[in-house]
């Protein structure tokens, strides 16, 4: 089903789906250029996602302009039950942008909680792994270093 939008609905999204505002206002900014309020804009992402036009938007982080050149995605067993409560800890770490449940279906590969560590040295993210490591639900856990890093794209539909 096709979603009928306005030109100034357009406008919002233009800049919704390339680099939203780094300000402390970024959606009274995107309203200011789109000459609507920011409930506007609100109201239009909101509806949007909820009829599942799309599912999610946010930003984009580019961790080595941070100074935080190290990074490590650490996959972790945890039991099913105690996903949810790992990932709100771990979600408070300064230094893991990432964290997300992946249950998996190969009996060969039982991790199925994953968080990304960033960290300006390697001392660092195995600083956060070690902290990680005290908690109870995160014991057992494989470190996957990246190779490379792949160009992040957005989509662009307008």
């Amino acid at each position: 089903m096709a979603i009928a939008l306005t030109e100034k609905e357009r406008a919002i999204l233009r800049i919704v789906q390339a680099n939203i505002p780094m300000t402390l206002t970024p959606y009274a900014d995107i309203a200011s250029l789109c000459q609507c309020s920011e409930q506007e804009v609100l109201e239009l992402l909101a509806s949007l996602k909820a009829q599942g036009a799309i599912r999610r938007y946010g930003a984009m982080i580019r961790h080595q302009k941070t100074d935080w050149v190290h990074n490590a995605m650490v996959a972790w067993i945890v039991p099913e039950d105690q996903v949810e409560s790992a990932g709100e800890i771990a979600s408070t770490f300064a230094n893991i942008s990432h964290v997300y449940h992946r249950p998996s279906a190969y009996p060969s590969w039982p991790y199925n909680l994953y968080t990304m560590i960033h960290g300006r040295t390697p001392a660092e993210c195995q600083q956060a792994i070690q902290k990680l490591q005290a908690v109870p639900y995160f014991k057992e856990h494989t470190i996957l270093k990246s190779l490379k890093e792949l160009k992040k794209v957005s989509m662009t539909y307008f």
